[in-house]
């Protein structure tokens, strides 16, 4: 990429990051390492693999979650892909972009052989309809801030322009022009990124609201197509099928990849030993008695776990600072993690995942540049408690933690439950844990108390969690609002945009307000533990985008 010079030592980084990048059956792979195998597939290629919760959505524009976006991005493909040392690599695009001196404009050449699986070739006409129906506001999507490094994104997600506007134009069939509203350091891993990805405007016009509510509503063009799925948030199988239509098949050795929805690890459990499931996630004891067991894949995610407090009512009781502190102060993250947990999660730094990005020399992460102060007190914890009944004049809290219901989600909110309850008296606390898609509906239409939830990177840079907190951000679903955090937010991604250390001094300082004021509670950052059979290789893992990539998994007996 021919970027600005002043971007050649920004800190976008993912050397930290490569856990199990490419985990191969049966190895514990903390070496960062993420080349092929090299190994011959024999035997049935297919890959059967356990998941926690069902799929929310399986329209691009729609989607917000992990399971979603998995699957999204094993089904289509955008201009870039990233690989297996995570690096984004031209894919829908023919060749790496044409970028300004300015990093302003990106000139790309389409990959000519990209077909659709219907057949017909994938155009730069669709990126520019899925780029404008993502963005525009009648198509809701929660993504669509995203696109605010695009000329008038933040115009057009706002309603003030149309979205004929977007910075993103078709020059002829096989060439797109895309203009910035200022350059981005991380704009090549948005183009690998789902929200991202081309769509066909005469699938969705002919499938209306119907679009993509199943497998057979919509046409993909990546290394596999959905199959067998009935519908967002209850189905509990789907499956993922080689396209033979796909530019790169002959790459792609798996015949097909059967997800099924296992929300209780035990059940999990139980299925791999008896070789119906080749991948599955294990939580607590299940994963602290496997530690030595050579299927064991412990993948380290750039994710945080955290609590949302509803701050939406002006007289919400949360709106006070004291009481989110007296909450955070509470909670054991050690215990968490190692006793309730057991599956490589670690406590917190602060709310952006340590080992993600490096200053602009390189030389500090950061997690250890913020020093946020995450910590167990419960002293202080019963301080700020007292502090908090008196500004809000009350002698008792009852509260109510949402929370999804798979295995580890449930054991998390019990035990957060146990910590509140246990340190500050007269609080009462209530737990509904109930299916994920139920949760993130309840979430976005504020309908919760208390919400415990995350984020996982979309892209290796801070400013894919802070973003989130702004005033008036969708996902800022307990409508925390610090004008102070906003400045420092707004600064990093305008006025300090091409300026890497003055950038990176104002995401630092909005990590600080915002953990200083409590706004959101981290409770740890999550990593998984899976047993993978050994006969299956190259599971590509991304810790930052879209987590799971199957495009180069084989099975070797």
């Amino acid at each position: 990429m021919k970027l600005k010079k002043s971007f050649a030592f920004g800190f976008i980084t993912l050397f930290s990051l490569t856990l199990a990048a490419c985990g191969n059956g049966g190895k514990t792979d903390d070496s960062g390492s993420a080349a092929s195998t090299g190994g011959k597939p024999s035997g049935e290629q297919v890959f059967r693999v356990n998941v926690l919760q069902e799929m929310p959505s399986a329209d691009l524009s729609l989607a917000t979650d992990t399971i979603s976006f998995t699957a999204l991005n094993n089904v289509y493909e955008g201009i870039y892909r990233l690989d297996l040392e995570n690096n984004p690599q031209p894919a829908g695009a023919a060749e790496k972009a044409e970028v300004s001196e300015d990093g302003i404009t990106y000139k790309i050449k389409l990959n000519e052989d990209a077909k659709w699986s219907d057949g017909q070739p994938v155009k730069a006409e669709d990126y520019v309809y899925g780029w404008q129906r993502t963005v525009d506001p009648a198509t809701a999507s929660e993504y669509a801030y995203l696109y605010e490094s695009v000329k008038n994104g933040a115009d057009i997600a706002a309603g003030k322009k149309d979205k004929g506007e977007l910075g993103i134009k078709a020059v002829g069939d096989y060439e797109l022009e895309i203009t910035l509203e200022k350059a981005t350091p991380y704009f090549d891993y948005l183009l690998a990124f789902p929200s991202f990805f081309p769509q066909r405007k005469d699938i969705v016009e002919k499938y209306g609201k119907e679009y993509a509510a199943n497998s057979d509503n919509a046409v993909y063009n990546g290394p596999f197509v959905l199959a067998d799925f009935d519908g967002p948030g209850t189905d509990t199988d789907w499956s993922y099928k080689k396209n033979k239509d796909y530019w790169d098949a002959d790459t792609v050795k798996l015949d097909e990849v059967k997800t099924n929805v296992v929300k209780e690890a035990p059940t999990s459990y139980n299925l791999f030993q008896d070789g119906q499931a080749d991948d599955v996630i294990l939580t607590g004891e299940l994963a602290q008695q496997a530690a030595n067991d050579p299927a064991l894949v412990i993948q380290k995610e750039a994710s945080t776990q955290y609590i949302e407090l509803n701050q939406i009512d002006e007289n919400s009781p949360y709106r006070n600072e004291n009481l989110r502190k007296a909450i955070s102060y509470s909670i054991d993250r050690k215990s968490l993690v190692e006793n309730i947990l057991g599956d490589g999660s670690v406590e917190p730094k602060g709310l952006v995942p340590a080992d993600m990005s490096k200053s602009p020399d390189g030389k500090e992460d950061f997690a250890k540049a913020a020093d946020d102060k995450i910590e167990y007190d419960k002293e202080k914890a019963k301080e700020y408690w007292e502090k908090a009944k008196k500004e809000l004049k009350i002698d008792s809290l009852e509260l109510d933690i949402l929370s999804s219901d798979a295995d580890s989600s449930k054991k998390t909110v019990e035990y957060v439950q146990g910590a509140i309850q246990e340190s500050l008296d007269g609080v009462k606390v209530t737990v509904s844990p109930v299916p994920f898609s139920v949760r993130l509906d309840r979430s976005n239409k504020g309908d919760f108390d208390v919400v415990i939830g995350g984020w996982g990177a979309d892209y290796a840079d801070p400013s894919s969690f802070l973003d989130l907190f702004q005033t008036g951000v969708s996902y800022n679903r307990g409508r925390y609002s610090n004008t102070k955090y906003d400045e420092f937010v707004k600064s990093a991604a305008t006025t300090n945009a091409n300026d890497p250390e003055k950038r990176w001094d104002d995401m630092v300082n909005a990590e600080k307000t915002i953990m200083g004021d409590m706004g959101v509670i981290p409770l740890y950052q999550k990593a998984e533990a899976h047993l993978r059979a050994e006969k299956v290789k190259d599971v590509c893992f991304h810790p930052a985008g879209a987590q799971y990539d199957f495009k180069w998994t084989y099975i070797s007996e």
